[in-house]
């Protein structure tokens, strides 16, 4: 663990220099730490694949006393492993392929699989949620299998639309508004995944895990209508 100076009122709290669920539970634990009122001052936090971003109020706290209250407090929560046990699984439907994957024939030719093979890989296990970022709700997830892995767009797209689920290098993730960005589409889901206008505009958070479900073109529809 090591703690770096953000500017006058801000520390990074690091607890690795590579991405791994292990270093991300430890991410994890400093940020509910942080959350629980154990540190008196914090005015934000931002988790991050390998670090914790806090923005406290020098006025009533310093570098030195988060420092220490980290040093102390995470001890109990590694005795637990550093695990989130408020983490849900969120079960995403997807329409693979056809007008809403216009990438798929470049996924198709990088990786040698048909676009069977790509929709069973893609959706046969669980991702964990690494940390939200980018736009509100867009979800950077890891354990995307590495037959899937495909590089960028060489010229990103001005505008992708919401709900596209595209494949990025060796990462997975879901467009949860119209945005640039450079990720191959292999599908969408109909779902709002970042809606402001709800009680609780996210879906999921950090810590969590997305399981995708393929779904028909029809069921999409039925599904767009409802949301």
């Amino acid at each position: 663990m090591e703690f770096l100076i953000a500017g006058d009122s801000g520390i990074v709290v690091e607890f690795g220099k590579i991405i791994s669920e292990e270093i991300n539970a430890k991410v994890k634990a400093a940020y509910e730490l942080a959350k629980s009122g154990a540190l008196k001052g914090i005015t934000g936090l931002t988790p991050t694949y390998r670090s914790l971003l806090v923005s406290y109020n020098p006025i009533e706290t310093s570098f030195d006393e988060i420092k220490a209250a980290f040093e102390k407090g995470l001890s109990v929560f590694s005795e637990a492993g550093g695990k989130n046990a408020a983490s849900k699984l969120i079960h995403i439907p997807v329409c693979y392929g056809s007008e809403f994957g216009e990438d798929m024939p470049n996924v198709i030719a990088h990786t040698g699989l048909t676009e069977k093979e790509i929709i069973e890989i893609h959706s046969g296990r669980e991702y964990l949620i690494y940390m939200l970022g980018f736009l509100p709700g867009f979800p950077y997830l890891g354990g995307m299998d590495k037959r899937l892995i495909t590089p960028r767009l060489k010229n990103p797209r001005t505008k992708i639309p919401a709900g596209s689920v595209g494949i990025g290098g060796e990462q997975t993730g879901i467009y949860p508004l119209a945005s640039p960005g450079g990720w191959q589409l292999i599908g969408r889901t109909p779902l709002k995944v970042y809606d402001p206008n709800r009680a609780e505009p996210f879906m999921y958070a950090s810590g969590d895990r997305i399981k995708f479900e393929p779904i028909t073109r029809t069921e999409y529809d039925k599904l767009v209508t409802v949301n």
